[in-house]
């Protein structure tokens, strides 16, 4: 299990958004997509932007374990497609969405990615911070807000519904609760 945490704070996560947006925007489009669609970052970094034309994302999910990988569909909310419209305006259909300055047409790599998230997560003196972060945002809110593991698990992949708990950050997150309700 990964060691990197969900942004559990909505206040802390506006002031993240606010801050990439800021000092640039296809950062600030990587995290906003990170964090409302739960893509894994490995499927965010081969987006093109003819893959975020429409209200839905049609993918290919990289990582499965299943050999015939069926497509992904996730719809875009109003807000998600109104800045990625603004982020496209100009912008050929073939090309990266996080293009790199490197190369012709390439995209971020990876570890881009995470440096650009631990530089945000710096700034906001967080620690436990990285590229699964915005997956596990994703997830975290999902599940606060319709507490459906078995939903949340198809969605997110996973073969084990306490797997996905534990990915999310929920059982630290009772254990915690538990912790701190006991008095002795």
């Amino acid at each position: 299990m990964n060691l990197v945490e969900p942004i559990r704070d909505k206040e802390l996560i506006q002031d993240i958004k606010d801050y990439l947006k800021q000092k640039n925007r296809r950062n600030y489009i990587l995290f906003l997509l990170g964090i409302n669609t739960g893509m894994a970052i490995a499927d965010l970094l081969k987006l093109k932007v003819r893959d975020v034309d429409g209200w839905h994302i049609v993918y290919k999910r990289q990582k499965t374990l299943k050999k015939r990988r069926p497509a992904q569909r996730i719809k875009l909310s109003n807000a998600v497609k109104k800045e990625l419209r603004e982020y496209t305006k100009d912008k050929p259909k073939d090309e990266f969405l996080f293009k790199s300055r490197n190369g012709k047409n390439k995209p971020i790599t990876r570890a881009m990615a995470y440096v650009i998230l631990r530089e945000a997560a710096e700034e906001f003196g967080l620690e436990a911070i990285g590229t699964h972060s915005m997956r596990k945002t994703w997830g975290y809110f999902y599940y606060k807000k319709f507490n459906d593991v078995a939903d949340l698990q198809g969605q997110m992949g996973h073969a084990d519904p306490s797997y996905t708990l534990r990915y999310i950050g929920i059982s630290q997150d009772e254990k915690d609760k538990r912790r701190s309700n006991l008095v002795l």
